[in-house]
């Protein structure tokens, strides 16, 4: 007897081992399949790669520890423990953001030139919309996430925040309406924004000080984020008059160490500015009607590692 049941125990344990060694292969391959939109999702909610790279890897190790068997969607439970993950990070990150060393922007990412032909996509990434989404509540604004840029239905989403399917309407009325005061204006074309980054890029490296306020709109803002690391401005600047001087002063414009280039950041044309062989920031910008609206400058050095490279994104 006891032989018989040493050699059922022996012959059960290459067989468990096979059948975790399946689970694992199903589960890294259903997270691989699914990879880009789970990083474009905890990135949306959140506004860093760096942290959305993070929720990536606890959603992972949570994956792996659930019965496949028991899931009927894997795109729904993996946006489900990636909305979890987000959220709890979201609340922290506020905290830390409070006591940032002057306006704060997103992380910029280095994207694919067919991210800009997918205008909703595009949109979501921008760095208006981003900062729009900046000034919702955690709840809000993963609400509004889930169910405007990924279409994730009240039921799911109810589940991923523990609140009722009707309390999680009543959030995304909230956030569409706040965010529909404060977002950009209109969809705007690749080439129109490339028209205008090209006379904004020739007024700054000449001092034109006429051609800066020929592009830029009235109410224009201007942001920059060097982290209390790099020189970079401590507030927001408002107003063509007060951008163009600020544009056209000495600091701003050309000299022979630094080196520009076109590149597509947060599925929109920008300007990588590069100090020999570092990169020294990026300038996004936005445009409405062909007037620039916000410049959006990061000279955070943490805030540049996904400008080399591209980050691959999806709805």
């Amino acid at each position: 007897m006891g032989e018989r049941g040493e050699r059922t125990t022996d012959a059960a344990e290459p067989l468990d081992r096979a059948d975790r060694a399946d689970s694992l292969d199903s589960a890294t391959e259903a997270f691989v399949a699914h990879r880009n939109l789970l990083f474009t999702v905890a990135y949306e909610m959140l506004g860093s790669a760096t942290d959305a790279e993070d929720v990536l890897q606890e959603t992972w190790l949570r994956w792996v520890g659930v019965d496949l068997g028991t899931v009927r969607e894997e795109r729904a439970y993996l946006v489900r423990i990636v909305t979890r993950q987000a959220l709890d990070r979201l609340r922290a990150l506020r905290r830390r953001r409070e006591s940032y060393v002057g306006p704060w922007l997103p992380e910029p990412l280095l994207t694919a030139p067919d991210v800009a032909e997918d205008a909703e996509l595009a949109d979501s990434l921008s760095m208006a919309m981003l900062l729009v989404l900046e000034t919702l509540g955690p709840t809000e604004r993963v609400v509004f996430v889930l169910r405007e840029v990924f279409d994730v239905e009240y039921d799911e989403i109810a589940e991923a925040v523990g609140k009722t399917p009707a309390a999680v309407r009543q959030v995304a009325r909230r956030a569409r309406a706040h965010v529909a005061a404060r977002r950009p204006r209109g969809t705007v074309s690749p080439a129109e924004t490339r028209a205008a980054l090209r006379a904004f890029q020739r007024a700054i490296e000449t001092g034109d000080l006429q051609g800066l306020l020929d592009i830029l709109a009235p109410d224009v803002v201007a942001l920059s984020d060097g982290g209390g690391v790099r020189r970079a401005l401590l507030r927001p600047v408002v107003g063509a008059g007060k951008v163009a001087r600020l544009l056209s002063t000495g600091r701003y414009r050309h000299d022979p160490e630094r080196r520009v280039e076109w590149v597509q950041v947060n599925g929109g044309p920008a300007l990588l500015v590069r100090r020999g062989e570092e990169v020294d920031g990026v300038l996004a910008v936005r445009v409405d009607n062909g007037y620039v609206t916000g410049l959006y400058h990061v000279r955070n050095p943490e805030k540049l590692s996904r400008v080399e490279r591209e980050t691959a994104v999806s709805l």
